[in-house]
Order: structure tokens, then sequence, then C-alpha cells
């Protein structure tokens, strides 16, 4: 009777996932993406293009080793479909502000995708302290000209921490001598790299035995840039109108202390709420600024809020 009983219940939840998780083999429109739904779930194996690259830099997949590697980061984020999706939403969003930054300082497109596996393009924290959408420790911040306190983050200032990244990405392709290994260094460190490739005397990093993290990081990045750059062929469906967009904004000079941001967000018709929104580098309900440092604080065009 348990038996049966357990069989009844998988199926009743095969049947409730049927109900949200399906793939449409066309793009949607409005007349039928509610209209249409597939009665079953199926997990299929994944072909793996045979072209996949980073900056430019082939992935060697005919290496037995790379192929699998590669494989499993392309089934994990393919089958992971709820944080696939919020993918492409907040890609849509965020990556028309980092594009400029990276094209400006010379970095190669690809490396927008690794913000995307850092922080979920979210103003994440790490365990380890690392804060913003790039997970930029505090010392390299500062080292970097952020400004970094209980007061002011400036990580979680996307243009300003997207400048940090570019010159770290920089100073590592210089190190290092490939954007792969650059990439790899944003998590291992540019001397961890160093001294891995000097201890395993090769130089690229297919060729390295490397811990599970940064052995997995490259191929979570170009996984997400395969399923980013080819929706459909992976069963994600949706509509411009799903994804998300920026909140139109003007920027209103501050170079004096403000003592209650509640009150300085009611004069632009906000709240504290939307204010911190659009300045998530604003730590505390006041800035301090004794220095009569000039900021810059963005305020969202009318029309946006309620």
């Amino acid at each position: 009777m348990k038996t049966i009983e357990r069989a009844l219940a998988f199926v009743g939840l095969l049947s409730l996932s049927a109900l949200f998780i399906y793939a449409l083999q066309d793009a949607p429109t409005d007349e039928n993406f509610e209209k249409k739904l597939i009665n079953d779930y199926n997990v299929y194996a994944l072909q793996i293009p045979k072209d996949l690259s980073f900056a430019g830099e082939p992935m060697p997949l005919d290496d037995p080793d790379i192929y699998e590697r590669m494989d499993r980061e392309l089934l994990v984020n393919t089958y992971w479909q709820s944080n696939g999706l919020l993918m492409f939403k907040r890609a849509s969003k965020y990556f028309p502000i980092i594009e400029p930054i990276l094209k400006k300082n010379g970095i190669p497109e690809d490396f927008k995708y690794l913000a995307v596996i850092e922080s979920g393009l979210m103003n994440a924290v790490s365990p380890a302290g690392a804060t913003g959408v790039w997970q930029i420790m505090p010392a390299t911040g500062r080292e970097n000209g952020l400004e970094v306190n209980d007061n002011v983050d400036e990580r979680y200032h996307l243009e300003k921490a997207t400048e940090v990244a570019c010159n770290y990405f920089k100073k590592s392709k210089e190190d290092l001598g490939s954007w792969t290994l650059a990439a790899a260094a944003y998590n291992a460190g540019n001397a961890g790299v160093s001294r891995r490739l000097r201890e395993q005397n090769v130089s690229d990093y297919y060729d390295l035995l490397l811990g599970e993290e940064t052995g997995r990081y490259l191929f979570r990045i170009v996984a997400l840039k395969e399923i980013l750059s080819n929706p459909g062929k992976y069963g994600f469906n949706f509509r411009d109108k799903d994804l998300y967009n920026n909140v139109p904004t003007y920027q209103v000079k501050v170079d004096t202390a403000v003592t209650d941001f509640t009150k300085f967000a009611e004069k632009f018709g906000i709240n504290y709420k939307i204010l911190k929104i659009h300045n998530p580098w604003l730590r505390e309900p006041k800035l301090n600024n004794k220095s009569r440092k000039l900021y810059y604080i963005d305020i969202p065009e009318k029309g946006y809020y309620n």
C-alpha cells in the first residue's frame, strides 16, 4: 500500500511540475503564451556546441575531461529553469550598463557573464565579505579608489564597481597572458593562478588541476554565455515585456552632509526605499560627508513609481 501511495504522490508531483515547467518550440506571442502547454516534462541530454569559446579563446572540447566538465555546467544551468529565467530578466536590466564600460576599457564583452556567475546580477555579499554585482573585497575596492565604509560603500555602485573589475581584468591579462586565465584569476587571484601554472608546468587554464570552485569557474561562465545567447535553443521562452528594465534617472549633486535621507527623498517625490533601490551604495539613512566630497545621487524620473 505504501508503495502505491508513493507512486501516486510521485505522479501527482509530475503533473504539478507539468503545469509550471514547460518548453515551447516557437517564440511565444501574447496570443499563444498562456494557451500552449505541453502536458509532460522531459529531460534531454544536450548536444555540446563544437565552437564554444571565452573572449575569442577556444575551449578544447576534443579533450574528454573538458567535454565532460562543460557538459555538466550546461546541464546544471539549463535545467535550473527558475534561476535561468531570472538571469535573462536581470541581464536585460544590467547588461546595458556593464557592456559600454567593458568596451571603453578594452575588455571582451564575454566578461559580463562573469558577473552573472559571481552574483546572479544582484548586490550579493559573500561569507568572505566580497560585495556587489562584481563581488569585490573591501581592500580591492579601496586600492582601486572606491569609498568603502559603513556610511558609503561604492562596491554597490554598479558603474564604479565595473571600472574596478576592468582594472583587475587588464592587470591579470598582462600578468598571465590570456583572457581565460585572467577570468580564472578573478576567482583564485593572480598569485594563486601563477603559482599553480608554475607548479604544474603548464601555461593554459584547461591544463590545470584546480580546486572545485576555480576548476568549474570558466565552464560556468561559458555555459551562461551559451544559454543567455540562445534562449530558445535551451527551452527558455519569454516576451520582451517579461524582462526587467532600468528606470530612467537624473542625478542630483550633493557636497554636504545629509542628516535624513527619508526627508531628502520626499523632496523629489519618492520614498526612502526607492532612493535606496537606485543608490544602494548609500549604506545608512544619512550621509556624513565631513570632507565635503561631491556625490551624485540618482533620482528616478517621475511617473515610474506610484
